[in-house]
Order: structure tokens, then C-alpha cells, then sequence
């Protein structure tokens, strides 16, 4: 029935891949309990010669932000958290957090609360070299990646502590900007659930929902199956694609021990069928593999927020998300006639830096994921190719 859809999509990720615009992709559709189409193009790592397929694990960078959102949800239910709760009261560090306004160093007009952190709106930011609070972020990663291999690595409470430190690049709730606000929430987890982040979430996500391929890190068995990363160099006729094997965002490229900082913004690695069973969990109002890890109220809330008028003028510069809000750690399709590609109302999700791509379609009961490991991606020519293409035949 969809043998149209599947050769389109089959026709674009080898063009993608003869182009040296990936080393290897797949995709993956369902509608309801239906599979709609799966397929896979290119290598998983091309040196040992090894094909990309269902069973590659990739890192899914900030494609972990979902999940993290989820994990606050959990404990929202709960009572242990509350959205305007100040983070202090969780992680003291933050009770001393100053704003750079103007050069100068003072006192936020308002406290940073959790709901800041699931907005986007904290106030933190990633490192940049144009502003004195990426600085002073780039300065705490830079040191969070020289200890990764040392006997005393940062762990997700002291590398939140040390972002503490750092200065705001505005009073929380003024503005928005994307950065590293999923990764303070990850230490937040921590703390009111009395457990490492990644036992929660094993314990709280992972093990009911059967994700037996998604973690902080890739043991020695599953080595083989881990993607490796490409990035693109040249152009024309000199253009192609080598290995990227450096370190990002304090994320060990191999996996291959176990993180003491578990970045709740962007640290963990997943399949596909793994990360489908999660988007799926959202779709069906927060039942997946028969266990209810969220109630349907809550699946609704975290879905369906959006930021304030003068939050969004700035995510409304972000080029591609036209159309589009931010709330609980995900994009959200407002105004689709405002988008310049195929899109529809309601549609949430997220990408990741190596290409991973999430989209449900909650009035389509629609189901979008790709798989890629290409540096610097996030939503790139490719995503936009195959999700047009998708669209196009089932919306």
C-alpha cells in the first residue's frame, strides 16, 4: 500500500548519500499500531564496512531533552516537583546566580523557577565566544571534557553546580534561548528522586516501556552497533564525508564507559524501535508495552505549551521553525501557514546535533523518526526532504 512512499524516501536518502551529504540513514514511520514504512540506506561505519540498519545504535544528543521532560512529568505527578519552584530550593548553587546586563554582574529580577528550565527561558545558554555567559559555560565544558578520562570526572550534580556559577545571559523568564537548561533539570531529577538520573529513568522509562538499547553509554557488547559520526568537508567535485571522532558538549564520541555527568540535554544513545516505543508512549497518552508511565492529562500539558509573546520573538529568529513554539523541552506547530515546508497542527518533537529527528502528529496519530550521525545537523536538508515526502502522502 505504501510501496510509493517507500521508494521515494529510498530514491532521496541514496541521492543524500551519493551526494556526501550522510554516510548512512533510516527512517522509520507509524500510524496507530501500524507500521508504516521502514527504511535504511548507507553505512553505519564505512572503514570496518558495516551496514546502517535497524539495529544501529546512534547518539541521540538533544533528542534526550523529550525524555528528561518526561522525567520531570513523572515527578510533577508525584508531588515531588513543582513548576514554580525556584531551582535554588533543589540545587542551592543557583541561589547566588547573577545576570550579565550591560557588562556588568547583578541580581536577577526573579528567581530561576523549573518551569523556566522546561521552557527554555533560564536564562542558561551553550557556549558561545560573542558573550560573557557562553564564555564562562565554554570554560565549564572545556573543563567537563578534560576530566572525562581522569579519576574525578564532573559528575551531573557538580557540572550543574558550576553552571550555577556561571552568569545569566538574562533574568529568567525575560526572553528565550536555547542552552543548557535540560541539563541543569537532569541534576534537579537527581536530587528529588533520591536516584542517579539514569536509574530514574531506567527504572521510571526505560525498563517498563522495554527500551533495552537506550542509555548514557554503550557497553562493550553493543560496541559494533554504534553508529559512527561523519562530517562533510570541501566542496563540489572535492567534497566528502570522514569519520568525526571528537568529543562534543562533554559526550564521550565512543560511549564506551559509563558518564558521571549524564547530560539530560543531550547524553543519551537509543535505536529507532527504542525511541519509537517512547514517542508512541506520548502518542497513546502515556501508555506504552502496557504499563502507564504518564497520565493522559499530564501527556497533554507537556505537549501543548507555548512560550509568552515576548519569549517567542526570540525563538521566532530561529530559521526553519516558522510556525513554531517551544514548551516542556520541545518544538510545537502553532501557526502552520506560517511554516515553509509541510507541517501540521499540533506536531511536536525534537532533533539532535548528529541528525536525529522526532515528530508526532497527534491529530494524525503519526509517528516521524530518522537516524543519522553527521556533525552539526540538528533538522537538515535531508530531514526536510523525507518529512515533506511522508507528509505529502499521509496527512
Amino acid at each position: 500500500m505504501y510501496k510509493k512512499l517507500g521508494n521515494l524516501l529510498k530514491d532521496a536518502m541514496k541521492k543524500a548519500i551519493d551526494e556526501q551529504e550522510v554516510m548512512g540513514v533510516n527512517f522509520l514511520v507509524r500510524r496507530g499500531n501500524d507500521e508504516i514504512v521502514y527504511c535504511e540506506e548507507g553505512f553505519s561505519d564505512r572503514e570496518a564496512g558495516r551496514k546502517l540498519n535497524r539495529d544501529t545504535i546512534f547518539r541521540m544528543y538533544s533528542m534526550t531533552k523529550p525524555v528528561t521532560s518526561a522525567a520531570a512529568m513523572i515527578l510533577l505527578e508525584r508531588g515531588m516537583l513543582e513548576l514554580y519552584q525556584p531551582v535554588a530550593d533543589i540545587l542551592p548553587a543557583f541561589a547566588k546566580q547573577k545576570v550579565c546586563r550591560d557588562g556588568q554582574l547583578m541580581t536577577p529580577e526573579r528567581p530561576m523557577f523549573i518551569n523556566d528550565l522546561l521552557s527554555m527561558t533560564s536564562g542558561l545558554v551553550y557556549p558561545d565566544e560573542q558573550t560573557i555567559a557562553g564564555l564562562a559555560v565554554g570554560q565549564v565544558y572545556a573543563e567537563a571534557e578534560k576530566r572525562l578520562d581522569s579519576e574525578n570526572p564532573m559528575s551531573t550534580l557538580e557540572f550543574a553546580d558550576r553552571l550555577a556559577a556561571c552568569p545569566l545571559a538574562y533574568t529568567p523568564g525575560s526572553s528565550w534561548q536555547y542552552g543548557t537548561s535540560a541539563d541543569v533539570l537532569g541534576a534537579v531529577i537527581e536530587v528529588v528522586s533520591g536516584k542517579k538520573f539514569s536509574q530514574f529513568l531506567e527504572e521510571e522509562i526505560f525498563q517498563p516501556l522495554g527500551m533495552n538499547d537506550t542509555a548514557f553509554w554503550v557497553p562493550e557488547e553493543k560496541q559494533e552497533r554504534l553508529a559512527t559520526a561523519y562530517e562533510t568537508v570541501g566542496q563540489g567535485q572535492d567534497k566528502k564525508m570522514i569519520r568525526y571522532e571528537g568529543n562534543n558538549l562533554a559526550i564521550r564520541n565512543d560511549m564506551k564507559k559509563a558518564p558521571a555527568y549524564e547530560a539530560g540535554g543531550a547524553g543519551l544513545a537509543s535505536t529507532l524501535d527504542d525511541y519509537m516505543k517512547f514517542a508512541r508512549m506520548l502518542q497513546n497518552g502515556g501508555c506504552g508495552n502496557g504499563e502507564q508511565i504518564l497520565h493522559t492529562k499530564t501527556v497533554q500539558f507537556m505537549t501543548s505549551q507555548s512560550l509568552l509573546p515576548h519569549q517567542q520573538m526570540m525563538m521566532d529568529q530561529w530559521i526553519g521553525l516558522d510556525g513554531f513554539t517551544y514548551g516542556n523541552l520541545m518544538r510545537r506547530c502553532v501557526i502552520p501557514e506560517r511554516h515553509r515546508n509541510l507541517c501540521a497542527s499540533g506536531e511536536y518533537g525534537w532533533d539532535g546535533w548528529l541528525g536525529m529527528y522526532f515528530a508526532n502528529f497527534p491529530n494524525e496519530d503519526l509517528t516521524i523518526l530518522m537516524g543519522t550521525q553527521k556533525k552539526d545537523s540538528g533538522t537538515f536538508s535531508l530531514t526536510r526532504k523525507l518529512r515533506n515526502i511522508t507528509l505529502s502522502e499521509l496527512l
